[in-house]
């Protein structure tokens, strides 16, 4: 008895310090969300208007000036056969099934590409995306882990700065890109943008009152490459606000956890030790009445 009770408390005082770590990891992971939260809502308000602009601009005549704007032709039309997909999941785990639901969603697009007759460049950014498919034993066009959980607009040049420059030679098909999409702290879908070519952008059928300066295929030249690194930085800003957002809710499911097998455990050690209290009482008492006997 006196054995079992011991290591009942080992496993109690086993189970608080998991609780405080847990629980520090929740508290950290809630500041940093919220930080990753205003980054999200900056920069949404910035694309949504740039994709405006856009939308008033484009026209079928400008679109064919453009290769960013082009579809090109598929690849049983001698069209490129090669499409990139760029991976954006986290570089650290403890965030449940948040890096499971977005390598599931790369899996079935990269599918899906192949059954098409593409060939899939994929391109890595966060360590678990890239250990999976390495462990796979599937090559990687890149693989970034310096990005971290604070990105900036350079990391997305960086990301996408190729890759603009393939698709704008011909040697890819398009670009696209999954990423998670921060709607609130509880809920972080996988996303599958397509980043390349671009799609024009929903007009709003308004008559835009522009007075342009240079002309607009000027205008647009310099604006298509924007869009495209800030459909990046969005990607990798939402997914790092996600990232959080999941950790969060797995610590304090973990934490929630310990407190119940805390107490749970704590039920058992008390009654134990009345066992073993009732137990030397009932021998007292025995003993007491065997020597008045």
């Amino acid at each position: 008895m006196a054995n079992k009770g011991r290591a009942l408390k080992g496993r109690i005082r086993s189970v608080q310090n998991t609780k405080k770590i847990t629980k520090t990891m929740e508290l950290v992971s809630t500041s940093k969300m919220k930080r990753a939260q205003d980054r999200v809502a900056a920069a949404r308000p910035y694309a949504a208007a740039l994709a405006e602009v856009i939308g008033d601009l484009w026209t079928p005549e400008l679109a064919e000036q453009f290769a960013l704007l082009k579809q090109p032709a598929p690849p049983t039309k001698g069209g490129p056969t090669r499409v990139s997909l760029i991976l954006i999941t986290s570089n650290r785990g403890l965030c449940g099934a948040f890096n499971g639901n977005l390598i599931k969603e790369a899996r079935r697009r990269i599918e899906a590409l192949e059954a098409r007759g593409y060939s899939v460049d994929l391109h890595c950014v966060g360590r678990k995306g890239a250990g999976y498919f390495k462990y796979l034993g599937r090559p990687l066009a890149s693989d970034r882990s310096d990005i971290g959980d604070s990105p900036t607009s350079a990391h997305a040049a960086s990301v996408v700065g190729p890759l603009i420059d393939d698709f704008a030679a011909g040697r890819i098909a398009g670009v696209e890109m999954v990423q998670a999409r921060f709607q609130s702290a509880l809920s972080t879908p996988p996303l599958l943008v397509k980043v390349l070519p671009i799609a024009p952008p929903a007009r709003t059928g308004r008559r835009p009152d522009y007075i342009l300066k240079p002309d607009a295929a000027t205008i647009l030249e310099s604006l298509l490459p924007l869009y495209v690194r800030n459909l990046v930085y969005r990607g990798l800003a939402e997914t790092a606000a996600s990232e959080h957002a999941a950790r969060r809710t797995a610590m304090k499911n973990a934490t929630d956890n310990a407190t119940e097998i805390v107490q749970l455990l704590t039920r058992v050690y008390n009654r134990n030790r009345q066992a073993v209290i009732t137990q030397e009482i009932a021998e007292i008492v025995g003993g007491a009445a065997a020597l008045e006997g």
